[in-house]
């Protein structure tokens, strides 16, 4: 298959210090991969560097064909600031900016496409309430939402299924099997292995570096993950700062 992504030995990091270094590996058109870690390990950063909101420090991300305008990003809800005054609407409405620019008019079609992509997810009716008015699980629907709207080939989500009630998970859960059925690539940072084993075949699992990846069965034993809490244990965060080209010092 073709390679959609290509991590070329990345390091990525703030401040010269590393938060993932050295990976190397590709993910092909159409995975469906889940990327696995202890807290710490890495995965939002990488994600970062995935769709171009942080450089490398060293080696590269090749996106062939791709743009950070073609990658669809849902962040943590952590990263939303629910207290800005948007409507629902309008929040979903940002879906289309790669289209049509953020100043750009929306037509009846781009209105239909919003409208259905609210309905898609549950949330008709709640077109004028405020952000900051949602629940968790609503919050989580509606960043499903603005990513429907975007189109994209590649989609990455940051902890896309938490704080939900097991109904919103599920709702979720049959979208991404959707797009992973229409031939997209969707990449999704997890904590819950069970959900990991029963619905993504393919997982990386990170404690900084590449502990495994490849078919989620042979990723996810007892070993690696034990594996994974320790490096992320032994790393130690109050060491000096690291030029690109070398690795961080860890523990013996």
């Amino acid at each position: 298959m073709t390679a959609q992504l290509t991590f070329e030995d990345v390091t990525l990091g703030y401040d010269r210090h590393p938060a993932v270094h050295h990976l190397s590996g590709a993910v092909d058109a159409g995975a469906l991969l889940a990327v696995v870690g202890p807290n710490g390990a890495g995965k939002s950063t990488l994600f970062r560097g995935v769709v171009g909101l942080l450089k490398p420090l060293a080696g590269r991300i090749v996106t062939p064909g791709l743009g950070p305008r073609t990658i669809a990003y849902l962040p943590q809800i952590a990263d939303i600031d629910r207290s800005f005054p948007i409507s629902v609407i309008d929040f979903v409405s940002t879906g289309l900016w790669r289209a049509t620019g953020i100043f750009g008019g929306i037509g009846a079609a781009a209105r239909k496409a919003i409208a259905q992509a609210i309905a898609v997810v549950g949330l008709t009716g709640f077109e004028n309430r405020g952000i900051g008015t949602l629940s968790g699980g609503q919050m989580q629907r509606l960043l499903f939402a603005r990513v429907l709207l975007q189109d994209a080939r590649v989609i990455v989500l940051d902890e896309p299924f938490n704080a939900m009630d097991a109904k919103t998970q599920a709702d979720l859960l049959a979208l991404v099997a959707h797009w992973h059925a229409e031939g997209r690539t969707v990449l999704a940072a997890l904590h819950d292995m069970e959900m990991v084993r029963a619905h993504f075949p393919q997982t990386l699992l990170l404690a900084r570096e590449a502990v495994a990846w490849g078919a989620t069965s042979e990723v996810l034993t007892a070993e690696n993950l034990l594996a994974a809490r320790r490096m992320c244990e032994a790393f130690d965060d109050t060491a000096g700062t690291c030029a690109p080209e070398h690795r961080p010092s860890r523990a013996a």
